[in-house]
């Protein structure tokens, strides 16, 4: 007897009804939530075939549905387990970073954080929230410090000899940042090292930035002294003329006596060292002439490169044009001193003839002599203009002005430094 379709009936009413509200799929068992089934039929099992379970997770978890249906297949309609909630990865902000209490899982705490020299900008905590979203916007470091620089210390220079200035020379400073590290690109407000400083105190200063615009900067001076003597002044009847700044350490001082004075002490005198002046004082005392040598060539020798002399020659004391000379010379001793002229009158004949030099009396013989060696005529009027070097310049047979004298006097050479010297020192006639 064939018993294959006994079998085949008896598996069908087997599940027809004897498999009926038998578990089916496998039991739900949910970690981090709890899950409520409810039957097709009240079956006492919760995983028959057609069982309906609702999931509910946990704060902090989600599941895949929160429904699912156990299926003929003997599988649950879908995943049902609870996962910890998962905020997407912050990114990392620029120039700082961040920590979290759980990474980036649900009510992980993030706290972020700056490199050195940056400042935070925004909220400095985020937290993952249930919405899978975090609570902040990841913030931004912002370079707020600002750079460091240093400035020399640069000691009081003093100046060299013969200059009112000083060499300074230091070495260019760098900024220092935190964010930036070392700072080259400085910007200097002042002189530059290694330049020359005058005399006084220059106020200094250094700026750096960084990349982001914070700046910095600092102050410093440099001192330049100058060692000084004591103040010379010129001479009476004299000049004085110094160079570099005229009583500096170094500088030196000429004296020239006007003419008809004679430089007594020292020409050139010397700031030294020490504060000092070199040499002895400086005088101009008047000019000492001797009429007691024996010839006009050793009377003439006394006023060489000092004094230009005026030769003054006539036949008598009555003569009109000598007369008339004398008279227009006499409101013109002024000038004539401004322009170092002696006047010598000749008057008479040899041996009456009287030859004088201001108040003092030429003897006879010497005044002849005069006149001899300058081819002077005696028995007429004339006039010789020497200048300082000796040299016969001008011969007038007449009377002339003073002020056609002095126009051919300031035509000279060494008159035009006179003349210089002059103004520096204020000399001038006033009428």
């Amino acid at each position: 007897m064939d018993l294959w379709p006994l079998l085949l009936l008896c598996v069908q009413l087997c599940l027809s009804s004897g498999y009926e509200g038998t578990p089916w799929c496998a039991p739900i068992k949910v970690k981090h939530g709890d899950v409520s089934c409810r039957t097709p039929r009240g079956e006492h099992y919760r995983n028959v075939m057609g069982t309906r379970c609702k999931i509910r997770c946990k704060q902090g978890y989600e599941s895949q549905s929160s429904e699912v249906v156990c299926m003929a297949s003997k599988h649950w309609s879908s995943n049902y387990a609870c996962r910890e909630i998962r905020c997407p990865k912050l990114n990392m902000p620029a120039n700082g970073g961040y920590k979290c209490s759980d990474g980036s899982y649900f009510n992980s705490r993030c706290e972020f954080f700056c490199s050195p020299g940056f400042t935070l900008k925004g909220q400095k905590t985020a937290t993952c929230q249930h919405s899978k979203q975090w609570s902040a916007g990841v913030p931004t470091c912002v370079d707020m410090d600002p750079p460091k620089i240093k400035c020399p210390n640069v000691k009081d220079k003093w100046a060299e000899p013969g200059k009112v200035t000083a060499r300074v020379t230091w070495d260019t400073p760098e900024g220092v940042d935190t964010a930036d590290g070392i700072l080259t690109d400085v910007i200097l407000k002042g002189k530059a090292p290694k330049s020359d400083f005058p005399e006084g105190l220059h106020k200094m200063s250094y700026t750096v930035f960084d990349r982001a615009g914070n700046k910095g900067s600092c102050r410093f001076t440099v001192r330049v002294r100058v060692r000084r003597c004591s103040e010379l002044f010129p001479p009476d009847n004299g000049y004085m003329k110094c160079d570099s700044d005229r009583d500096n350490y170094g500088a030196t001082c000429n004296f020239k006596c006007t003419g008809g004075y004679e430089l007594q002490g020292s020409a050139a005198r010397v700031c030294q060292y020490g504060l000092t002046w070199s040499g002895a004082d400086t005088n101009c005392a008047p000019m000492n002439i001797n009429v007691g040598v024996r010839t006009a060539a050793a009377l003439l020798d006394q006023f060489y490169e000092k004094r230009r002399l005026l030769i003054i020659s006539a036949p008598t004391a009555a003569n009109h044009n000598y007369r008339f000379q004398m008279t227009n010379l006499q409101h013109a001793q002024c000038g004539l001193d401004l322009r170092h002229v002696t006047v010598i009158e000749l008057v008479g004949t040899y041996p009456a003839q009287i030859g004088r030099i201001r108040h003092t009396l030429l003897p006879p013989l010497l005044s002849l002599q005069l006149r001899l060696l300058l081819q002077i005529p005696q028995r007429s009027f004339q006039m010789v203009l020497v200048d300082k070097q000796g040299t016969d310049k001008q011969r007038y047979p007449f009377p002339i002005t003073a002020a056609e004298l002095f126009t051919t006097i300031d035509t000279f050479p060494l008159r035009k430094d006179e003349m210089v010297l002059q103004q520096e020192a204020g000399q001038t006639c006033q009428s």
